[in-house]
């Protein structure tokens, strides 16, 4: 699967026409999903490193939990971020 980004391509059909393609919908999602897999390791490491120094202990489970929920927000705001400025490219 290759994901398409915003650029010009040439038609062949006279000196001006060119057809600004975007990235589709599956490049935005994937593009998105890869994001929040590596983001979700980081958090979830920093998370066993940092939590103790502040006093706080939640166990693997609760971890795991709390990474999930954090993950749909983050799928949700990047994916709809992404289709935001995708649109505004392609109109322009």
């Amino acid at each position: 699967m290759t994901a398409r980004y915003n650029t010009t391509v040439k038609t062949g059909h006279g000196e001006n026409s060119a057809v600004k393609v975007g990235q589709t919908r599956r490049g935005s999602l994937l593009e998105s999903l890869v994001n929040i897999l590596v983001g979700y390791s980081i958090n979830f490491t920093a998370n066993l490193l940092i939590f103790p120094l502040f006093g706080w202990h939640i166990s693997a489970r609760e971890n795991l939990t709390l990474g999930v929920i954090y993950t749909g927000i983050s799928l949700v705001r990047s994916y709809g971020l992404r289709r935001l400025f995708n649109h505004k490219e392609f109109k322009k």
